[in-house]
């Protein structure tokens, strides 16, 4: 252990330790821009790039960045001396010369780190004249906006993309002042290998990364004369208050639906249908190739990220996942056939919104191979964070809404479909229903404990009919890199495999209210998802009533012809840059 002060206080803490965690410890806040601490999935980004966090330490000349300076026997800090602050002072102005003048980021997202701190340090006007660039925007994909003026080089999105997601679809690029953050070969993002996970979006301090915005034309949809049904994913619930001032976790699923009424959607649906609906073609399909010698291990296919990831990394490996399509898709697919027969509608009078905590969402809804016949299923994907603005910009009072209800018959849903918000959750919901369906014996402990938590690749094994059903669980794609390559390499033995592209799973996907790397907010989140399942009163996908009902009605047998016609997909080798 090491010993040490920092403003005059005594701290003990283990060597190694940086003089920012050891002033945490302490209670003691020391402002970064470029610093990323993800202990949960194992990573700390020390780039030092911003030098915003500079500390005075006795007996140094220079002032220590404190992100990346290790603590030492006797070291006496001072995080609050005139010297640092005034540096950290002129750091950001420097930073603030050659930013945009009319950045707006601040005033749409209400999160920019960049502002608060210039707020937090009482910088009111900036002393430096930087020279301004005027680099070109990336709008070219479906589901981010890369904006390289608001860019200030922390490289947290380069870390993201290239050590935690081992995408490597972002680097550094250029040289001196025309340096930015950009794709190989400075090609648009959507040639690029983005999987439009959005982790980036999810830890850029300065909005120089967002997702593309559909306000307007949703909109525009909601005051025509087409009826716009809207969607809501199960992590939505359980986030969305953050953007009111509420704690992370706290589930707002009746306020939610209340303003979604309150801003003109005609009808209010839950996605935790579509999800039970997952579960009974996912669950089959496993018993399916378990029975019949398939291709194992089973991938989940409800994250659209962490498809296009296997597409472009692993071509020889997509026979394996599920072919189920994603949720919102399947809700998509079902609103215009089964709800437009039921309502007496044209599937192209009807507009499907999705609300999804994802950006990757948005470029999923425009797969050709998902649509109906050159009809999109879904038409539109807000983010978390869009929904928010509609709900602030209508001048509803969010916090003093009365709870509503879903409307059905698309809205009624289980527990199971509620946990597929959190990583280990759609594998748990499936062996819910597929140890049932197995063994024809009731299921009296729902709960997979050992599926659940943070750790980036979890292991269980389930006897089902006297046999050892091995299940993994990974969240984060380098995460998912390193498990097919031990599928590849024959080193795993696996029945079936949970990936989700983002940490925590949906519940920290790039679409939701910002966390900037607080592994705390995601643990938050996950546990009011928890919550909601233990409150629901049906907890497995099999025994919605409503389920049954579009099965008898409408689909027939899961995994059958018409369950294949609508309900599943194919996958597309993609070039790998």
């Amino acid at each position: 252990m090491v010993n040490l002060k920092i403003n005059g206080r005594e701290v003990e803490v283990p060597e190694g330790t940086t003089i920012l965690e050891a002033a945490k410890k302490l209670n003691i806040k020391i402002p970064t821009l470029c610093h990323l601490d993800l202990h949960d999935i194992k990573f700390v980004n020390q780039s030092s790039s911003c030098r915003i966090c500079v500390v005075e330490v006795e007996g140094k000349k220079n002032l220590q960045t404190a992100c990346s300076t290790a603590v030492s026997e006797g070291m006496n800090i001072r995080t609050d001396s005139r010297r640092a602050v005034k540096a950290r002072r002129t750091v950001l102005e420097l930073l603030l010369s050659n930013h945009p003048k009319d950045c707006l980021v601040c005033a749409k997202n209400h999160d920019c780190e960049l502002q608060k701190l210039s707020a937090d340090l009482g910088i009111r006007e900036v002393r430096y004249e930087g020279e301004m660039n005027d680099f070109p925007i990336d709008n070219s994909s479906l589901s981010i906006v890369r904006d390289p003026n608001k860019c200030i080089l922390c490289k947290r999105c380069e870390t993201m993309c290239n050590n935690v997601q081992t995408v490597h679809a972002l680097s550094e690029i250029g040289r001196g002042f025309d340096t930015v953050i950009g794709t190989a070969f400075n090609l648009p993002m959507h040639e690029s290998n983005c999987t439009f996970c959005g982790q980036c979006i999810a830890v850029c301090p300065t909005g120089a990364l967002t997702e593309v915005n559909k306000i307007s034309k949703v909109w525009k949809e909601i005051n025509s004369d087409k009826v716009v049904v809207v969607q809501t994913a199960p992590a939505i619930r359980v986030a969305l208050g953050e953007e009111f001032g509420m704690e992370p976790g706290t589930q707002v699923t009746g306020k939610m639906v209340s303003a979604l009424k309150l801003l003109g959607f005609d009808k209010v649906y839950d996605t935790d249908f579509a999800a039970d609906l997952t579960i009974m073609e996912e669950a089959t399909e496993l018993m399916h190739r378990l029975k019949h010698g398939g291709r194992l291990p089973i991938l989940t296919s409800c994250c659209p990220g962490w498809v296009k990831f296997i597409e472009h990394n692993f071509q020889d490996m997509l026979d394996i996942p599920s072919t189920c399509k994603s949720p919102h898709e399947m809700f998509g697919t079902l609103a215009k056939t089964y709800l437009a027969e039921k309502m007496g509608h044209k599937p192209e009078d009807i507009i499907v919104v999705s609300v999804m905590p994802c950006v990757a969402k948005k470029y999923e809804a425009a797969r050709p191979e998902l649509g109906l016949g050159g009809t999109k299923a879904v038409d539109y994907v807000l983010t978390t964070r869009e929904l928010a603005i509609m709900i602030k910009e209508s001048g509803i009072d969010f916090a003093n809404l009365q709870d509503e209800e879903f409307d059905n018959p698309l809205g009624e849903s289980s527990g199971a479909s509620v946990i597929f918000g959190a990583t280990g959750g759609v594998i748990e919901a499936a062996l819910r229903t597929a140890y049932e369906f197995m063994t024809g014996e009731t299921l009296e402990d729902v709960e997979f404990h050992s599926l659940r938590g943070m750790d980036g690749i979890k292991e269980a094994s389930v006897t089902i009919n006297g046999e050892k059903i091995n299940i993994a669980v990974c969240h984060g794609l380098g995460n998912a890199r390193s498990i097919l390559e031990k599928i590849q390499r024959g080193e795993a033995n696996y029945h079936a495999i949970e990936i989700m592209a983002c940490p925590g799973g949906c519940i920290g996907g790039g679409g939701q209210p910002y966390h900037h790397g607080d592994m705390s907010i995601l643990k938050k989140r996950m546990q009011g998802i928890y919550n909601e399942d233990r409150g629901k009163a049906i907890r497995k996908s099999h025994e919605n009533p409503m389920i049954k009902k579009i099965y008898e009605e409408y689909i027939g047998e899961p995994y059958g012809e018409k369950a294949h016609e609508l309900l599943h997909t194919r996958y597309i080798p993609r070039k790998k840059m």
